[in-house]
């Protein structure tokens, strides 16, 4: 008799697939010996337990906290908790309570929970919803505000991760959103164009110069070797001291009869429009930014340059083997992303800061795209989240030092902290006893499966 075929359940007729048979063929140990199924003797079988609803979510949520989006997550709550035990070590209700927390600790832990309660109320209050508004649309502002605030970290934080997934490290942010300003900035107030014609310019214009300065390093990563961290970090300097001179020289980009180190004003023309009225701080930037989210997502799953984005990132020389132009790639990687980064140098000037700008008009925000990036895994809209966040840090810290007094530099000791423990992710797997990422479980047998024959 000829044996059944091995890509065949002999019980079945049917074809199963290697991991179900292999489910199937392991031994499963007696409860009360301990030893394998079928030790006792041919015709011997054991009930295998079936898989409930609860082993599923418990898979579930296993894979969730074993990923990058746990490390993330984690991160963000024990920044938070470290930022609430310097807002309680800050307090002076906290300092005066702890004179005599032996006598009455009761009263050290109420002033603990009122500052620390007051300090994150009033965070929200200035970040998301001010509940102390007397109307909607006042209680709706601050959300507008932390979205301001987002929109150029998209830009920015899409052009770090861009490079991030490329293997490349965009260092360069500062110099590509000075560049970017300074030629958007002036198409801005520098030509006479038609409305709508005057904008798409200027923000042609910033987009470009951002993608030829970070061209500049992918050229020299690609032909020369030099390390695209140095070079981008050198490059901010030269684009730092370039715009200073430009804003301190006249006939250049310093205002028309002016001492000062500073533009002229936007022409009506090229300035973004406001998307919900002149009382709330949110323009058209940010449905370029919300738009070139959608486009890097598109680009690198969709598209056959995301593909080899991914693939020079994963590992350039087997990439060069499969007959990848790695150079080529390289520096396709950099003008996309300076691309991006000089958006945010758009928005910049166009959209926020409209009656002129300065050197400092980057405000940070070319480092601060580099935590974005980290904190949204170099995903498109993992970068979305972590910009809004940033923002909401940004736009409630003010009110948070305002009305309970609690320094802003907390808010920028927490930003710190979660990329140290971005950095560390044991540790924030040890805090919250995550599971470490590991091989995909098998799947188990199904539920008609009942027995297990030796």
């Amino acid at each position: 008799m000829n044996a059944p075929d091995a890509g065949r359940d002999p019980h079945t007729d049917s074809p199963t697939s290697g991991l179900s048979r292999a489910a199937e063929s392991v031994p499963v140990a007696d409860e009360g010996t301990g030893a394998p199924a079928g030790a006792e003797g041919p015709g011997t079988t054991t009930t295998v337990p079936p898989v409930g609803r609860d082993d599923r979510w418990a898979e579930a949520f296993r894979r969730i906290a074993s990923g990058s989006w746990g490390v993330s997550v984690g991160a963000v709550v024990l920044a938070v908790l470290a930022g609430s035990i310097m807002i309680a070590a800050t307090d002076e209700a906290v300092q005066e309570a702890a004179g005599y927390f032996f006598a009455r600790p009761t009263d050290m832990l109420g002033a603990i929970g009122a500052a620390v309660g007051n300090a994150y109320a009033a965070l929200f209050r200035g970040a998301v919803w001010d509940f102390r508004a007397d109307s909607f649309a006042l209680a709706i502002r601050p959300l507008t505000t932390s979205l301001n605030y987002a929109t150029p970290l998209i830009g920015a934080g899409l052009g770090v991760a861009l490079a991030f997934r490329a293997g490349l490290f965009n260092i360069g942010g500062q110099g590509q959103i000075l560049i970017a300003a300074a030629a958007a900035g002036w198409v801005g107030f520098g030509l006479d164009l038609p409305v709508v014609l005057h904008l798409v310019v200027a923000v042609a214009a910033g987009v470009a110069a951002g993608a030829l300065w970070a061209g500049i390093a992918g050229l020299l990563r690609a032909y020369t070797g030099a390390h695209e961290v140095i070079v981008t970090i050198m490059l901010n300097y030269i684009a730092f001291y370039l715009l200073s001179w430009l804003l301190a020289t006249p006939g250049l980009l310093q205002a028309p009869g002016s001492a000062n180190p500073k533009t002229a004003p936007m022409k009506d023309t090229a300035v973004m429009p406001d998307l919900l009225g002149a009382r709330y701080n949110l323009h058209l930037g940010f449905l370029l930014a919300l738009a070139a989210v959608v486009l890097v997502w598109w680009i690198l799953q969709r598209s056959r340059a995301g593909f080899m984005f991914r693939a020079v990132g994963e590992n350039p020389h087997a990439a060069r083997v499969a007959g990848i132009d790695v150079q080529r790639t390289t520096v396709s990687v950099m003008l996309v992303a300076g691309g991006l980064v000089g958006l945010a140098g758009t928005t910049q000037v166009l959209g926020t800061v409209t009656t002129g700008f300065g050197s400092d008009i980057d405000a940070g925000i070319g480092f601060d795209a580099i935590t974005v990036a980290l904190l949204g895994r170099s995903s498109p809209f993992g970068v979305l989240a972590a910009a809004i966040l940033f923002g909401a840090f940004k736009a409630g810290g003010s009110v948070m030092q305002a009305a309970e007094g609690v320094p802003i530099e907390i808010v920028l000791v927490v930003q710190s902290l979660i990329v140290l423990f971005i950095a560390a992710p044991p540790l924030v797997r040890a805090v919250f006893r995550l599971p470490q990422p590991g091989p995909r479980r098998p799947r188990a047998p199904r539920r008609d499966r009942k027995a297990v024959s030796a």
